[in-house]
């Protein structure tokens, strides 16, 4: 009975995360359920006219509604994930939301430095080393970055230390690409590695005074985004 429930509470939790996926992405895009519904009826149809040609019809119907449904919600997914970026994209922690996207096997510590003037550096930690993603006035940044990279060296026993400045200028990387920019990077570490560096930098975090995320986009927006498309 237990079980029952547990598996009911989940059902309902995964269905509220996509009626909340469905109302972010229709306040822009107002067309996601007319586009949605006719990207269905399309893909059934055409299985319908090649089961009343070919035959037997049922057995075409039957292909169909299953593909209908798998190319509705990977259409629904990647709108869903564009309006959560169009909502975050120029708000000040943008950067941090879209890395609370990374799979596992990535540690996000949003905002270990924050300046006055609201320019921030994020850490991520993973197979790479240590990433350091400044977002900010790119002038600015370039100091605190390097700052924070003398930190990182001193404890990092020799994990790679890299840089990245987060937006749309030259040598920036846009927060729609971040992600999956940091996932390309080459490896550098093994698991065994990285948990004793997650160790040392804890060892760092601790004498560090506490910063405030400034006002901005809440983390888990885009990352509830993408986990009510995947199920999780």
């Amino acid at each position: 009975m237990a079980k029952k429930d547990a598996a009911s509470e989940k059902k309902q939790g995964r269905l509220k995360q996509i009626r909340s996926a469905y109302q972010l992405t229709k306040k822009s895009d107002p067309k996601i359920g007319l586009i949605l519904a006719g990207i269905f009826i399309a893909v059934v149809a055409v299985f319908v006219a090649v089961g009343l040609l070919v035959g037997p019809w049922f057995v075409w119907i039957g292909l169909g509604v299953p593909l209908a449904l798998l190319a509705t919600t990977v259409v629904f997914g990647r709108r869903v994930e564009k309006a959560a970026y169009s909502q975050i994209e120029g708000q000040t922690g943008a950067a941090a939301s879209a890395l609370q996207t990374l799979r596992r096997g990535w540690t996000v510590t949003p905002a270990i430095a924050v300046t006055k003037n609201a320019d921030i550096v994020h850490r991520v930690v993973g197979r790479p080393g240590i990433i350091l993603v400044g977002e900010g006035q790119p002038s600015r940044l370039k100091n605190l970055l390097t700052a924070e990279r003398k930190k990182h060296v001193r404890v990092a026993g020799g994990a790679p230390v890299i840089e990245i400045v987060a937006g749309d200028g030259e040598g920036e990387i846009g927060i729609r690409k971040l992600s999956k920019h940091v996932m390309k990077l080459p490896a550098a570490l093994q698991p065994s590695e990285i948990t004793d560096l997650l160790q040392r930098l804890k060892a760092l975090d601790a004498v560090r005074p506490q910063v405030p995320m400034p006002k901005g986009p809440m983390p888990s927006n885009l990352k509830g985004a993408r986990q009510a498309m995947k199920g999780r």
